[in-house]
C-alpha cells in the first residue's frame, strides 16, 4: 500500500486508514521498530492480566507483594483487620 508523506506542523507523518487501524490493533500509542529496511509499526500492548491478579490476591489475602520489606510495628501489632 502506498499512502504520502503529509506535512503535521513542523514534523511529517503518514495517514493510516481507519480499517488498517482496527485490523492491526492502533490506538493511542504504537512501538516503532528501526529495521534495516525501514519502520515497522506495531500496537502497544497493555498490561493484560493485572486486574485478574489483584482479584487473586485479594481473595487470598496475600499482601506481601504489596508490602513487602516496607511492613512496621503498626502492620504487625496495632493493625486489626475488619475480619476479626
Amino acid at each position: 500500500m502506498e499512502v504520502p508523506i503529509v506535512q503535521i506542523g513542523n514534523s511529517k507523518g503518514i495517514r493510516i486508514p481507519q480499517s488498517l487501524l482496527k485490523q492491526y490493533n492502533l490506538k493511542n500509542k504504537v512501538i516503532l521498530d528501526l529495521e534495516k529496511e525501514g519502520l515497522l509499526i506495531k500496537p502497544k500492548k497493555t498490561r493484560a492480566g493485572w486486574e485478574e491478579s489483584f482479584k487473586e490476591m485479594a481473595q487470598n489475602k496475600d499482601d506481601e507483594l504489596i508490602l513487602g520489606d516496607f511492613k512496621n510495628t503498626f502492620d504487625e501489632e496495632e493493625w486489626v483487620s475488619e475480619d476479626e
